[in-house]
């Protein structure tokens, strides 16, 4: 999402790096790159003014730290200020009680009955038991889509057919919850494609009726600054608690998310960073402002990597590594964790430099060749899996015309595991000889 605002501060950043003295003239100069580059990311205009005059007053009135080139220094505080512009710290929900309610508004199309289930899906992962509510009267196709979702993640959904009142649906929905023993309801509320008076007042009664903890605005990233009128009008008439932005794995320029907090004093709580319902994190101000800056974020990596690794199976596997033991079993089960974490463009973006990194590189030529090894190993039978050994030329060629590819292709992925192996071999001689002379 934030390419092009990334790469323009990348090249401001390389003239503030050769600054050898901090003055008014040179920091305006280098500063005005930045004001450009804010703006033509669809930041405020008035947002990115003030950015700019706090950074330049900051950097003008800092002392020089030893060791730190003064272009450094304005790099470090453009980041500070970036991190206090997104929000300073991650808000966490406030679902206090043994009831807590939810209300999802925005505009039609937003994404509000899609983050509604995924925001379900990740407070259930944390143990609460939550119910999704359709309150959409208006369009049909949104309660068989809450529906269809709930189906999916195993969660009851409330809706009643025909029911044109969002207050009786509310009651039915706190009776539900009763019976089931749900304590988080989530309501899927309407939307329309521009604000109108009507569905603000039907908005505002349900609040009224329902008293939810967290009235969340679903805001697509996309609309830029037109998202920040939509949030500051919501935001008078229903007192927002924060918002979630999604479409963040798109084009969009990145204005919204950098906007939001200084217009509406409102944070950004979580993220919609794909299509699948997993693709949902929380907003962490500091590891955005380093990805925007192409530092990378590697915690966002890590924890994405500790979700959907396997401690025990981990252990196991680093055993197998050492003894060299590394099957072509392994090298599957390595290859489909590696596409839990995500595509191989969001992962290499979470690691610093990854934006040079993927500008050298052919994503789509790299993922399409992991599907391809991906394909020839399981068109292995498992004592083949497990044994490489075995595999003659007939085998071979059975192999080959089972996943579609050439022979030479299938020799190529053997050479690259046993090229592997290899190494690993090594790896453990030289973990053996590490443990001996720290006896």
């Amino acid at each position: 999402m934030f390419e092009s605002l990334s790469q323009k501060l990348q090249t401001a950043f390389r003239n503030l790096r050769g600054l050898g003295t901090i003055s008014e003239g040179n920091v305006s100069d280098s500063l005005r790159e930045v004001r450009m580059a804010l703006l033509e990311a669809d930041v405020n205009f008035k947002v990115a003014r003030d950015f700019i005059e706090r950074v330049k007053t900051k950097s003008l009135g800092a002392d020089v730290i030893q060791s730190v080139s003064p272009g450094q220094q304005i790099v470090k505080i453009i980041h500070d200020e970036l991190v206090d512009l997104l929000g300073a710290q991650n808000a966490a929900l406030n679902l206090s009680g043994n009831r807590a309610c939810i209300m999802m508004v925005g505009l039609h199309g937003s994404g509000k009955t899609t983050s509604s289930a995924k925001l379900a899906r990740m407070l259930q992962k944390e143990g609460r038991a939550p119910l999704l509510v359709a309150a959409d009267v208006y369009r049909p196709a949104a309660m068989d889509q809450l529906e269809t979702l709930g189906r999916q993640l195993d969660i009851p959904v409330c809706s009643l057919r025909g029911e044109t009142d969002v207050l009786k649906i509310a009651e039915a929905a706190f009776k539900m919850a009763t019976d089931l023993q749900r304590q988080t309801l989530i309501f899927d509320t309407a939307g329309r494609l521009q604000i109108d008076e009507p569905l603000v007042q039907e908005l505002v009664r349900l609040k009224a009726m329902i008293e939810p903890q967290e009235v969340l605005l679903v805001l697509d990233a996309a609309t830029g600054q037109e998202a920040v009128n939509v949030a500051a009008h919501f935001d008078k008439a229903l007192s927002i608690s924060g918002a979630i932005l999604t479409k963040l794995d798109g084009d969009a320029r990145g204005g919204a998310a950098l906007s939001f907090k200084s217009v509406t004093g409102k944070p950004i709580k979580f993220m919609g960073v794909g299509e699948k319902l997993e693709d949902f994190q929380p907003f962490h101000p500091e590891r955005m402002a380093s990805r925007i800056l192409g530092m990378g974020d590697v915690v966002t990596l890590v924890e994405k990597a500790a979700a959907v690794i396997d401690e025990d199976e981990a252990k196991q596997l680093e055993e197998k590594m050492r003894k060299g033991q590394f099957t072509l079993q392994d090298f599957l089960d390595q290859l489909r964790g590696m596409k839990k974490l995500g595509s191989l463009e969001s992962v290499i973006g979470l690691l610093p430099g990854g934006g040079d990194a993927l500008k050298q590189m052919d994503v789509q030529k790299s993922e399409k060749e992991f599907r391809r090894m991906e394909g020839i190993i399981c068109a292995m039978t498992p004592i083949e899996r497990r044994n490489p050994q075995i595999l003659n030329a007939k085998r071979r060629q059975r192999i080959a015309r089972g996943s579609g590819v050439a022979v030479s292709e299938v020799n190529g992925v053997l050479n690259k595991f046993s090229q592997m192996q290899q190494m690993m071999k090594k790896f453990g001689k030289l973990q053996k000889m590490m443990g001996k002379l720290g006896r």
